[in-house]
């Protein structure tokens, strides 16, 4: 992989886990009871509100410093799924799921991606000399 395709990681990730790690803080700062009581309002399990925030606010951070890229951009994935199918897709596109689904997209990027060499994933469990 050469320089220029290890700065898009870096960008990528960085924007990823600010937005991940905004959302997930806003979660827990506007009163993660909150949360949970929408989750039990739209028919899913309130304690997944923790969950879901948890993997936003911690996977977030690590994305940001490229540590278990591909584990947190699966999660990613997944809470994003969840987000469009169960609340998003109803709204439309355009100022519905559209954020929800460029996440998406920047996750699966990521998965296949990885890291990159600018990454603590690289640092600390790469092969390479």
């Amino acid at each position: 992989m050469n320089l220029s395709q290890n700065v898009a990681l870096v960008v990528l990730r960085i924007v990823l886990g600010l937005i991940f790690t905004v959302h997930g803080l806003d979660k827990f700062a506007g009163g993660i009871g909150n949360t949970a009581g929408f989750f039990e309002s739209i028919g899913i399990l309130g304690g997944l509100a923790y969950v879901v925030a948890t993997i936003e606010l911690v996977g977030g951070l690590l994305m940001i410093v490229g540590l278990g890229t591909r584990i947190v951009s699966f999660l990613f994935i997944i809470v994003m799924l969840g987000a469009i199918f169960t609340v998003k897709l109803t709204t439309g596109f355009i100022g519905g799921y559209e954020l929800d689904l460029a996440l998406l997209g920047m996750s699966v990027a990521v998965l296949i991606g990885g890291g990159g060499t600018i990454s603590a994933d690289y640092k600390f469990f790469s092969k390479q000399s």
